[in-house]
């Protein structure tokens, strides 16, 4: 009888082995699924981050611009180009030439 319970513990030893072997290998397969899906995201949101770094750089460079054209049109040289160019106003002597065509 000694025999028969020795025989059965030790069948019982090798099921429980083989049950938390399966478990760990389900979460080991679980944990290796869901690092290459956060690989995936990662790399998704370094390509966001880099587009929207170049978006902010060239913003940047845009007000920057914008900046230096509100200082030009502050300028005596900007009020007499536009007063030439679209009002066709000239300075008391100036002579104008045009061409006939």
């Amino acid at each position: 009888m000694a025999r028969k319970a020795a025989y059965r513990k030790k069948r019982q030893n090798k099921t429980g082995m083989l049950l938390v072997t399966m478990v760990v290998i389900m979460m080991l397969i679980v944990v290796s699924v869901k690092s290459v899906e956060l690989r995936e995201k990662r790399a998704a949101y370094m390509e966001r981050v880099q587009a929207l770094t170049e978006q902010i750089e060239g913003e940047q460079a845009r007000a920057e611009a914008i900046e230096e054209y509100e200082k030009y049109t502050q300028t005596k040289r900007y009020v007499e180009e536009i007063a030439k160019n679209k009002l066709g106003l000239v300075y008391e002597g100036e002579i104008i030439f045009k061409d006939e065509n």
